[in-house]
């Protein structure tokens, strides 16, 4: 257990390393991480920031839409991530999945996994900024005056 993070660096790893199919939520952006680490006939792995779902049911017919020719994974795997997206790679949970990914498909597969944190990196930082500005689904507690 990492006291600093309130999170069980050890089980979180060992997700990452053996886990076919799970689902990363984070805290603070609806998004997910979706990881598919079961190759195709094609020998390709899957990782994509994809919107939130209902239901267990849900996630399983959109894999189902975004692998066809899959089956369905025996189980889908979920926990929480209450950090930013920047500590899963300051943690090196970020390098272990590169790492997985590249011994399942190669650089395109690693490459992937960058597009997938650069996605959810920016989606966090544009979450931000709209709760500094008070955007949509959020409130100002103060705002500048119009005088100088």
């Amino acid at each position: 257990m990492d006291a600093e993070f309130d999170v069980n660096l050890a089980a979180l790893r060992e997700v990452i390393d053996e886990a076919d199919v799970f689902v990363v939520r984070f805290d603070r952006i609806d998004q997910r991480l979706l990881v598919d680490a079961r190759q195709n006939d094609a020998g390709e792995v899957f990782i994509q920031v994809v919107p939130p779902v209902n239901s267990g049911r849900e996630r399983y017919r959109f894999l189902e839409k975004a692998r066809p020719g899959m089956s369905p994974p025996e189980q889908i795997t979920v926990f929480q991530w209450k950090q930013s997206v920047q500590v899963l790679k300051n943690l090196g949970l970020w390098k272990r999945l590169e790492e997985r990914f590249f011994e399942l498909g190669g650089l395109e597969a690693v490459e992937q996994v960058g597009l997938a944190f650069e996605r959810a990196f920016q989606l966090e930082r544009d979450e931000l900024v709209s709760a500094i500005r008070g955007g949509e689904g959020w409130e100002t507690v103060w705002e500048r005056s119009g005088t100088s």
